[in-house]
């Protein structure tokens, strides 16, 4: 039987941090989410500024990556690229960059979404508060 890692309050709650401090500094409103390697919601912010909507796509984008084990950017190229079936597939309810997964020493333990400014700079945040734990 294989042991594997997990996240725990700890690291949730410093990815959390280390991801809005990214956010501050920069000067962006953002919805930032952390789930599980189930797809579950751990922990969630919701930064001054940010639209209400922010708080239902960080999430959803956490739990398309973990779902798929890839940044969620993937199903977007994979759409744009012509790929409009991709649409209907299960369980992944924000096709779009800004979910990145969090792997430890080769297990997905979960993943971070963020929403509320470009694509690049959502991920920007994600990946500080993933370098947080690492």
């Amino acid at each position: 039987m294989k042991t594997k890692h997990t996240l725990e309050t700890a690291d949730v709650k410093a990815i959390l941090a280390a991801a809005e401090a990214e956010a501050l500094a920069n000067g962006w409103a953002v919805s930032i989410a952390v789930v599980d390697d189930g797809g579950h919601l751990l922990g969630q912010i919701r930064l001054d500024g940010a639209s209400a909507s922010t708080a239902h796509m960080a999430p959803a984008k956490a739990v398309t990556s973990i779902m798929g084990r890839r940044e969620s950017k993937v199903y977007e190229d994979l759409i744009l690229n012509g790929r409009v079936s991709m649409l209907t597939a299960p369980a992944l309810q924000a096709m779009l960059e800004g979910g990145v997964p969090i792997v430890v020493d080769g297990d997905f333990v979960g993943a971070v979404g963020v929403s509320g400014v470009k694509s690049e700079q959502d991920v920007q945040i994600a990946r500080a508060g993933i370098a947080a734990i690492l």
